[in-house]
Order: structure tokens, then sequence, then C-alpha cells
């Protein structure tokens, strides 16, 4: 980091005067944990003892006889407790909670893995928990908003904008504006001002701390590439921690590419050549936007990358040439999907699909003696409407129509 929260030339905190107090107190809070040993040391126990760290590298034989050229190995982040890699972000920022002495937490969630992971940690610590959530992104995740409700927490259908992602940043953003005294926000990925990109990367550095010890026990070498699918790009920036240092290793960051970036119908900040260098929700970074700054919509099957802006740090990697950023279209990634069921028994999410849809059309052109690590960031049980949807299933289509109804009533 080349001065404090910024990335090269990417990042800050760019937020109304009134938040300024609130964010230096994470500051201070979160230099502290830093610094204090014995903070990782309970964090990693809790996280051992409550969630199922660390998770296992499974190697995926059937798909590396299928594609005849690389071994494929998967980071099973979707066998972590909520069913995604969101859990070891929220852990360590309830953690952190606790330290500030507050008692309400809120957050984002577009997929719903966030949201159930931001309710999981309130409930283990006794906060109260609001989640905002597009409106688009309650109806096609409602197995997700059922299981929050369930755990106490008020789910709010953000209906402003497009309804998704983007949206509910906003919603929770004006909400901690107004209650900033008793109310932590945990945002869900390494976006918003600083110092929440450092700190969500800091805690999901986790799962590259594993990997990089798991590869190489395994595979007895590191890997050729390691691929992550980029919505905001916490999953990303976790598992690349483990290999940033290692030059040999080629980082692939798989974007949404919806119906086609030569369309506008997608969420590619970095691999289109729609993304441009902005400043929007608290941070300075590459966003989905019109020559007047104005957001554009987006689109991606995955509600979690459905999203305008990327990682600060993302973006200065991406000029780097550290990380290299590709995309994958909706029906790349639902072809991914059902390969990896057919294969493994392995039911991915919609997001982490997108990674393996990128690592699915590299490795034809691999050899046998390569290595690829795909980052399956989260499982698929919340998009069984949505893949039954794109699959053809009236059924389930006819029950998707009617939640969004009810919603919307």
């Amino acid at each position: 980091m080349d001065k404090p929260g910024y990335y090269g030339t990417f990042g800050g905190a760019f937020v109304p005067e009134t938040l300024n107090a609130t964010l230096e107190q994470l500051k201070v809070a979160f230099e502290q944990v830093k610094e204090d040993t014995s903070f990782w040391a309970a964090y990693q126990g809790l996280l051992s003892t409550y969630s199922c760290r660390p998770t296992p590298l499974t190697y995926a034989e059937n798909l590396s006889r299928h594609f005849g050229g690389p071994r494929i190995y998967l980071k099973r982040e979707d066998l972590n407790h909520t069913g995604a890699h969101k859990l070891n972000n929220v852990i360590g920022q309830g953690l952190l909670v606790d330290r500030m002495g507050k008692k309400r937490v809120i957050a984002e969630t577009g997929a719903g893995q966030h949201g159930v992971a931001t309710a999981t940690m309130a409930a283990r610590f006794g906060y109260s928990c609001t989640i905002y959530m597009g409106e688009v992104d309650v109806a096609r995740q409602r197995p997700n908003v059922f299981w929050m409700e369930q755990m106490g927490a008020t789910v709010v259908p953000v209906r402003d904008g497009a309804r998704i992602l983007k949206d509910a940043i906003n919603e929770a953003l004006r909400d901690w504006t107004t209650n900033m005294d008793t109310t932590h926000y945990v945002l869900g990925t390494a976006c918003g001002p600083h110092p929440y990109p450092e700190m969500v990367s800091y805690f999901q550095s986790i799962v590259g701390s594993e990997v990089s010890d798991q590869i190489l026990e395994q595979a007895g070498r590191l890997p050729t590439r390691v691929y992550a699918c980029v919505g905001g790009g916490s999953n990303a920036l976790g598992i690349f921690s483990g290999f940033l240092e290692s030059p040999e290793v080629e980082l692939v960051g798989v974007e949404a590419g919806g119906v086609g970036l030569e369309t506008l119908k997608h969420a590619s900040r970095l691999a289109s050549a729609h993304g441009s260098v902005g400043v929007a929700q608290g941070y300075k970074t590459y966003f989905l936007q019109d020559d007047d700054g104005q957001m554009l919509e987006t689109h991606s099957v995955a509600a979690g990358l459905d999203y305008i802006g990327v990682s600060p740090i993302l973006s200065d990697y991406h000029e780097k040439g550290r990380i290299r950023f590709t995309a994958s279209t909706d029906k790349e990634v639902l072809e991914a999907t059902r390969l990896t069921m057919k294969k493994e028994g392995i039911i991915s999410a919609l997001e982490s699909a997108h990674a393996l849809a990128g690592a699915f059309r590299e490795a034809p052109d691999m050899t046998a003696d390569e290595v690829i690590i795909v980052n399956l960031s989260g499982r698929g049980d919340k998009d069984i409407f949505t893949i039954a949807d794109a699959l053809g299933d009236t059924a389930w289509k006819s029950f998707i129509i009617a939640k969004a109804e009810e919603y919307r009533a």
C-alpha cells in the first residue's frame, strides 16, 4: 500500500464528514488487532471450532481426466459454515465489533451468502442485525432470505434503482450514517472506504495461507495458475494472497461476462472495455459508468457478481499486470455448473462457477505436468431457483414468479 488507504492511485475514503469519526474508530481498532497476535489466534480458533477451517483442497480427478490437461484442484470454501468464504470476514469483523462496544450490525448482500454469514455472526455474538438486499435479489435468492430471517435478522428489500447489490450498499450506507454511534457496517467485500478493502482482505487471507501449504503437500509443487471469480473481490484476494509473492504462479480473476462483453449486459469492470476509473460508494476504482460518471446497470446470472465496482486492490494489481482478468458468460457458467455436478458431484455457486468456466476454457491448452487451483468460493444450494429457471424447469419458474409478486405486494 503506497499510503494509508491507497493502492497505487486507487482506494481512499470519500465519505460524508459525519462518517469520519466512525471510520477513524474502526481504523484504530483494526490497527490494534493487526499488532495483537492473540487476536489472530482467537480468530483462527473460533473459525476452527465454529466453522470448518481449514477447508479442504480437493483433487478433481474426473474433471482433470475429462480435459486431459492439468491437474485441477478445488479449494472448498463451499464447505465453510454458511456455505461460502463470507464467514471468514464477518467473524473477524464481529470480534472487532465486540472490541468497539457496539451492539447492532448491518450489512448489504447480493447473492445472500454475506447476509447469511452476517446473520449467523450476529446470532453467535448476540447483536441486533439488519440486512439490506435488492428486491430482485430477494426473489432470486429466496433460500438465503429465509435463513437470515430464521436467525433473527431483519431483511429489508431495497426497491430503489436497479434493486440489486449496488442499491443495497447505498441503503446500508444511509442507515450507517444515521446510526453510526450504535451500529457497525459489516461490509462484505474488499471495496468501500478505507479501511474496508484492507480489513476484508486481511480476514480473507486465511484462505491463501491454507491453500499455499495444502497444494505443496498434495501436488508437491506450486500451481501454474489460480482462478477466482471477481465481484467485489474478497474471495479472489483471499486465495491470491497465498501466491502474490510467487511470480511463477499466474493469478486469474474471472468477472461476470453476462450476455457477452460486446454488449452492456455484463458486470466486467477490468476485462471489458467498458470499465473506467471513478469515485463512488466511498472509494476510487474501476466502475461501469457512463461519460458523466453515472453508474450503469449491470447483469449477471450470479447475484453476487452483479456489481458496478471492484476492489481498489485488484484495480492496482490489474494496472501492474500481476493479476490477469477475464470473464465468463452466463451460458459458460451454467455449462460449468452442470459439468462439475456430473463429473465430481459438487454443486458450485453460480459466482464460483465463473472461475470454473474460466479454468475449463483454458485447461485444454495446458499440459499434464501443470497444476491449477480454482477457488470454489461458495455452494449452489441458494441458486436452485435460478439454475432451474435457466434450464427450463417450469415448475420452479412459476414458484419464482409467485414469490416475486408476493414481495412486491
